[in-house]
């Protein structure tokens, strides 16, 4: 046990057609205690989720369960990037210039990804995010010498962006601009 309602167990395989013996991390969740875990319900009553790693790691059981579960996020990230912004499907003629195309939508993902964090507190995807916050239409007015930005926004989605607004206000930057 690793905390209470995840265990974690190891086992050693040798498949009939390889040399190699294989180790098996073996990773059990009480769905009470992680009620958004990934894994898989295996059998009638839903209490735990299952799930293994297959490694070749010769770490404790704990230290390899926190390697493979933080990185389990990361094909999420990786498929973001792809479909979100468009890192699969550009290519310019000279490496320098693609190098650093590459790196300026690493850096937009990276400003999206603080912007969900530390604004919208939720992770939501860009292409919602550009539904509910980026695609709307909006115009500036002057009313009492002070800009006012105007945004057409259906009725039951106001007070939602209003919120967005006040977290906004609410929020101190870790970081300084120079």
């Amino acid at each position: 046990m690793i905390t209470k309602g995840l265990d974690v167990a190891e086992l050693y395989f040798k498949p009939n057609n390889t040399n190699n013996t294989r180790r098996y991390i073996l990773v059990r969740k009480k769905v009470e205690n992680y009620p958004n875990s990934g894994g898989k319900l295996l059998f009638d009553e839903p209490t735990y989720r299952y799930s293994a790693y297959v490694t070749n790691l010769t770490l404790p059981l704990d230290q390899v369960y926190n390697i493979y579960n933080t990185r389990a996020d990361a094909e999420n990230r990786i498929k973001e990037l792809k479909y979100d912004f468009g890192l699969d499907n550009f290519a310019l003629d000279k490496f320098y210039a693609t190098e650093a195309a590459h790196r300026f939508m690493l850096v937009a993902y990276n400003i999206m990804a603080l912007f969900k964090h530390q604004i919208l507190q939720t992770n939501m995807q860009l292409s919602t995010l550009r539904s509910y916050c980026f695609a709307l239409g909006s115009w500036m007015t002057n009313h009492e010498n002070e800009k006012v930005l105007n945004i057409s926004l259906p009725r039951k989605r106001r007070s939602w962006m209003d919120g967005l607004f006040e977290n906004i206000k609410q929020v101190t930057k870790p970081y300084k601009y120079k």
